[in-house]
């Protein structure tokens, strides 16, 4: 694997050229994977599994220190592959607060910020898509 990337990579069971995949893919393809799953009520809505995280989604933590703890998000950062959620933050010695990073595959969608015109369109056009493809089985 000696490219950067390439998007034809198939897969490997070798760690470090995930990593690579990665760590080396462009912004479009790593908004992709800053994915998170939807709750059982927006599953049955959208008939999706999981969609991509953006700033006003309402998310909980469903893993480590902060778990159960709801919040939006706050900023969503695509060269780190990590997410900030507002009022979840650590407070340093020094009194001052930080924003914690958190990787979005510990984050549950509480519900979907459709402000975004494009991204409702994005939503709608995937349901068109698995209602043809239900109609067809």
């Amino acid at each position: 694997m000696k490219k950067q990337y390439s998007s034809k990579w198939k897969g490997s069971r070798q760690v470090r050229k995930q990593r690579k995949y990665r760590i080396n893919a462009p912004l479009n393809e790593k908004h992709k994977m800053i994915s998170s799953t939807l709750s059982e009520e927006l599953r049955k809505k959208y008939q999706k599994r999981s969609f991509p995280l953006r700033k006003g989604d309402s998310v909980e933590i469903m893993r480590g220190e902060y778990a159960k703890k709801t919040g939006k998000v706050n900023n969503v950062r695509l060269d780190k592959m990590k997410v900030t959620i507002e009022n979840v933050q650590e407070t340093k010695k020094d009194g001052t607060k930080r924003d914690l990073f958190f990787d979005p595959s510990n984050l549950r969608i509480k519900e979907l910020n459709l402000e975004d015109k494009r991204r409702k369109e994005a939503i709608e056009r995937k349901m068109q898509n698995k209602e043809k493809v239900q109609e067809k089985k």
